[in-house]
């Protein structure tokens, strides 16, 4: 794999920003958990989304937000098309994300 090659996990670009951002969006919870064991920066804010958090929030994905938020991702970051997490997980109607974010006492 092209991590193994020594490729920037963390390198920026295009509509999802970061690879963690793209793997967050489709909710593919092994990429995210192995860009995450190679140090993926939970925090990065960049392309479409936001933040990786936005960016499976968005898109439902119940069990990477779970990862995320486990991993420190920040709850508060702004940017991306929707402004917040709590917004974009709105904006896709996923009820149940919506719950989850705030329990982690959201605004």
């Amino acid at each position: 794999m092209l991590l193994g090659k020594g490729a920037d996990v963390n390198a920026e670009g295009g509509e999802y920003g970061t690879a963690l951002q793209a793997a967050s969006a489709g909710g593919h919870k092994e990429v995210v958990e192995m860009l995450l064991g190679k140090g993926a920066d939970v925090h990065a804010q960049g392309g479409e989304y936001g933040t990786a958090l936005q960016a499976a929030s968005e898109g439902g994905h119940k069990e990477v937000v779970q990862m995320l938020l486990g991993k420190g991702a920040d709850v508060h970051a702004q940017g991306g098309e929707y402004g917040t997490v709590l917004q974009a997980a709105s904006a896709g109607g996923h009820k149940e994300v919506v719950e989850m974010l705030i329990h982690y006492h959201v605004e």
